[in-house]
Order: structure tokens, then sequence, then C-alpha cells
């Protein structure tokens, strides 16, 4: 079993077990849960305001937005060249969806694993590519803009074309070294995510 480690703002603690329990009941809650959907037409979903080069191609519309949180796994990864050198390397997100909405907060809609991938209860899922990133808070992970790279199954994320990833919280790299090749560290975070399809 890999050496995993979970990190926190004040600790730094070893424990398989801590890591993979929550993880197996992200993904069970994400599976069960029904929720309430992406889409409820009478919220009147808005776009969000967003630094420059995060804005969508005109032609796309909101469709959805979800609230996502677990972890940014990072991988210690050494230079084959010179082993003295190494850095902490984004293995994959792994987080829950929750609906985007006050009066729904505690709905599961879906989980986040690596693609980066967004997959809903009902199976849809889309993967995405990015195409701009923004650092606005330099103790979190920087606001994307993503566009849809492929999507699949026939649901809620089937047609989404574009994905934004804001007000992040936390997920940065660990500032301090691993000790050893492929040692992993998950870093709680964050973030609200927007999904787009094109305009009808």
């Amino acid at each position: 079993m890999k050496n995993l480690k979970y990190r926190t703002p004040g600790s730094f603690v070893t424990s398989a077990a801590r890591i993979t329990a929550p993880l197996l009941a992200v993904v069970l809650c994400a599976t069960v849960a029904q929720g309430h959907g992406w889409r409820r037409g009478e919220h009147h979903l808005r776009p969000p305001q967003v630094p420059a080069g995060l804005e969508v191609p005109a032609g796309n519309e909101l469709a959805s937005h979800a609230t996502g949180g677990g972890s940014q796994i990072y991988v210690w990864t050494v230079n084959p060249t010179n082993a003295a050198l190494g850095s902490w390397v984004l293995k994959a997100p792994h987080a829950v969806l929750l609906a985007g909405h006050e009066d729904e907060r505690d709905d599961v809609v879906g989980i986040h694993y690596a693609g980066p991938t967004w997959q809903a209860n009902d199976g849809s899922k889309v993967i995405g590519a990015r195409v701009n990133a923004v650092t606005v808070n330099p103790d979190a992970i920087p606001w994307l803009l993503l566009r849809a790279a492929s999507t699949s199954g026939d649901g809620a994320l089937t047609d989404t074309t574009y994905i934004q990833r804001l007000d992040t919280r936390g997920g940065l790299a660990p500032t301090t070294p691993g000790t050893t090749p492929g040692e992993e560290v998950l870093v709680p975070y964050s973030a609200e995510y927007y999904f787009y399809h094109a305009t009808q």
C-alpha cells in the first residue's frame, strides 16, 4: 500500500485507514444519493462574475452549479536525472459534488475525480481540458476555465461545453518536501463549479 498522508493546516498525520474510509464513503454516498438533479429552471441561474480570461465564450449559457468538497491528491515525484530534486505533482482531485442552491446544500448530486472528470448521479460525465487559470487567492488553488474535452451518458452533464472552477479554498501542494518517491498527500479543498451548455 502506498504511503498516504493527510495534510491539514495544523497537522501532518499518517493513516491509511483515515484516508480510505472517507474516500469510500464519498463514492458510496454519491452513488446512492438521488438529490434534486442539476437543472432547476426556477432558480434562474446567472453566470458568476469572473476575472479576465475565465469568461465562457458567447453562445453558451449556465446550466447548473455545484459545490465541490474533498481533496487534491499530490504525489512526491523525484527528478529521474537528479535524485536531489523533487516536487509535489497533482495526481487527481477526489470530491463530492453538492447541489449549488442554498435550499439543497445537503443533496449529493455527483462526484469529481481524475480526468478531471465530473460525474452526475444519473451516470452522465464530462471530462475537462484546461483553457485558462487565474490565481485569485494565493492560499488556494487557482480558479479555472475548462472546455469539455468529452462527454458521455445521457443526463445532466451530457451536453456540457464549459466548466468554471471558482471560489476555491485550500488544495495547494505541500510546501515541505516528501520523504519517499511516490508518497501521496491529500490536501483538503473546496470550490464552486459552474457547468455550461450551448445556447439552444
